[in-house]
C-alpha cells in the first residue's frame, strides 16, 4: 500500500499509505521464513532509512507507482532500492530536463528494471529503445502482471470491491484505467520476440536469468549449470510451453493440441 496517489494506477487510493514502524516490522519479521521477499514503494510513502533497513534484512526494494524525480530515484536506489516495478507504467516519465523515474531506472546500474511485454503497457518502440538504452542491458528482466483471468474464460472478476473486465487482451476497470495484464510469460516471450524484434535468446533470458538475477537467485534459478535448481521447462517451435519441471520434477505436460 505505500505508493503514489498520483501514480496509484488500478490501485485504491483508500489503500494507499505511508509506512510505519508496525509495517517495517511486519516485513522484516516475515523475510526469515521466505525464499525472496520483494516490495513495490514510492519514495512519496517510504523513507530512504526504511528503504536502507528493509535492503539490510534481505528485503528486495522496488519503486514504482511513483511520480519521484530522477534525483530523489538516484538516492533511493543509493539507499538499497535495487529494482523499478513495470518500467514506464505508473511512474514519472522521461523528459529532457526532468528524466524522471523512467530515466533513472534506465540511467543506473543498480536497478533491474521489470517490463510488461503485452503490446498494450508498453509500445514495442519504447521497449526497444528502453532495452538499447539500459546500463546493464542483462538488467532488463520480463514481468507479466497477470492477473486472475490466465488459463480461464473469465470475462471479469472483483478485486478489492472493484469489477475488473476483460476486454480485447485488456484488463480493465470500468473507467478503462489498465488493471494488470492478460498474458502469460510465454506469450509475452513471444511478443518480445515477433513484435518487438528482441534476439530468442535475449528474449528467453529476460523471462529467466535476468528475472532470477534481479531477485539476487542467479546462482540456483533461471539457468542450468551444477549446484542450480534443476526448474526448467521445454518449448515447442511456436514458444508455446510443453511440459516444465521443478526441482528436476516434471510438473505439468501441456494438453496435445
Amino acid at each position: 500500500p505505500h505508493l503514489s496517489v498520483k501514480r496509484k494506477g488500478a490501485h485504491s487510493a483508500a489503500l494507499v499509505r505511508p509506512m510505519d514502524d508496525e509495517d517495517l516490522n511486519a516485513l522484516v519479521t516475515a523475510r526469515p521464513a521466505l525464499p525472496a521477499l520483494m516490495i513495490t514503494c514510492a519514495p512519496e510513502s517510504v523513507t530512504r532509512g526504511q528503504v536502507a533497513a528493509l535492503t539490510e534484512a534481505g528485503i528486495r526494494v522496488s519503486l514504482g507507482h511513483s511520480d519521484c524525480g530522477y534525483d530523489t530515484a538516484v538516492g533511493y536506489a543509493t539507499a538499497g532500492a535495487s529494482l523499478v516495478t513495470h518500467l514506464f507504467n505508473a511512474m514519472s516519465p522521461l523528459g529532457h530536463r526532468e528524466p524522471g523515474l523512467v530515466g533513472a531506472a534506465l540511467d543506473s546500474g543498480a536497478l533491474h528494471a521489470g517490463l510488461i511485454s503485452d503490446g498494450i503497457h508498453v509500445h514495442p518502440a519504447a521497449m526497444r529503445a528502453a532495452i538499447h538504452a539500459k546500463i546493464g542491458p542483462s538488467r532488463i528482466f520480463l514481468v507479466t502482471d497477470a492477473m486472475a483471468t490466465i488459463g480461464t474464460d473469465l470475462e471479469s472478476f472483483e478485486l478489492n470491491g472493484r469489477r475488473i473486465y476483460r476486454r480485447d487482451g485488456r484488463l480493465t476497470l470500468e473507467d478503462g484505467t489498465l488493471a494488470g495484464a492478460d498474458i502469460d510469460m510465454a506469450a509475452s516471450v513471444r511478443f518480445l520476440h515477433r513484435h518487438v524484434g528482441v534476439p530468442l535468446g535475449m528474449a528467453l533470458a529476460m523471462a529467466s536469468f535476468n528475472a532470477a538475477d534481479a531477485l539476487g537467485i542467479g546462482d540456483r534459478k533461471g539457468a542450468l549449470h551444477a549446484g542450480a535448481d534443476a526448474d526448467f521447462l521445454e518449448l515447442d517451435d511456436g514458444l508455446n510451453v510443453v511440459c516444465s519441471w521443478c526441482a528436476g520434477v516434471r510438473m505439468h505436460e501441456a494438453d496435445p493440441a
